[in-house]
């Protein structure tokens, strides 16, 4: 039986450069058996451990509807980052989960779905995207919004041009600053992501909403998100940026009463409002 303590040998079998300084890992299980029968949830995260360097809280960007391969999308940011982004297919590293809650996929059947993604908040909620698109029948109106500094900075271009040209999902995309050739033709949008919310064509009493970002943002996003009407118990932000050991034990990530990698790292908004040093 799969022990999620242990961390398992996994081998680099592909990896993306999607902007300066992010890259998207994939990973197999040297255990065939693992391949199959490993298994998560949205918004979930696993401990990569890198050889020379240590363990690094990751939230998954791969959907559990597609199994055999682990995907996980890391900036580069301090010695544990660098030693990975050096790394090539083929290396071998550790990895041990998956840990945490998720978003609450169940009760979104039956309701519109909007998700709010901001920078390298898309990662994780790339998982909950293709999980429900690929259960679209299970779900009402979908829409993605995401938002970022420039085009240079977009995570999974060519992934969310296709998915804007799919009819079974509504896509917004805005920049902070429209300046370059590039900047134009990825979107005419200018400005705050929370500027996109009073675009969105839903009924908010019937729409679940899930949001991953700078935290900073949380309290902005929520507010416009209360304006416009949507309600404070269907919003759940992930807190996926605040991990250190994954099982409560550092502190690192205690928040009030509560520990982000075992309580969360998805929390309603109600969370992010009421607790101390949460955002």
């Amino acid at each position: 039986m799969h022990d999620p303590f242990k961390p398992q040998k996994v081998r680099i079998t592909d990896i993306e450069e999607l902007a300066p300084d992010h890259k998207k890992f994939s990973f197999v299980f040297l255990e065939d058996e693992l391949n199959e029968k490993w298994s998560h949830k949205p918004g979930q995260f696993v401990m990569l451990t890198v050889p020379k360097a240590g363990e690094i809280p990751i939230s998954i960007c791969s959907s559990p509807t597609r199994k055999g391969t682990i995907e996980l999308t890391v900036r580069k940011v301090g010695r544990k980052t660098e030693v990975l982004h050096s790394m090539k297919c083929g290396d071998i590293l550790g990895l041990r989960g998956p840990y945490g809650n998720s978003f609450p996929v169940d009760l979104m059947e039956g309701h519109n779905v909007l998700i709010i993604a901001g920078g390298l908040g898309m990662a994780p909620l790339r998982s909950l995207v293709w999980y429900v698109l690929d259960k679209r029948e299970k779900y009402k109106e979908v829409y993605l919004l995401y938002g970022t500094r420039n085009y240079e900075a977009v995570l999974y271009k060519d992934e969310l041009r296709r998915l804007k040209e799919r009819d079974d999902i509504r896509c917004l995309y805005i920049l902070d600053r429209v300046e370059t050739e590039d900047d134009k033709a990825w979107t005419e949008k200018e400005g705050l992501i929370t500027s996109l919310i009073p675009e969105v064509d839903l009924d908010p009493s019937d729409t679940y909403v899930a949001v991953c970002g700078p935290p900073v943002a949380y309290r902005f996003i929520g507010a416009e998100l209360i304006k416009n009407g949507y309600q404070e118990s269907k919003v759940f932000v992930s807190l996926e940026r605040k991990m250190e050991c994954g099982v409560g034990k550092c502190g690192h990530c205690q928040v009030g009463y509560k520990f982000t990698c075992v309580d969360g790292p998805i929390f309603p908004l109600w969370d992010t409002k009421n607790l101390p040093k949460m955002i």
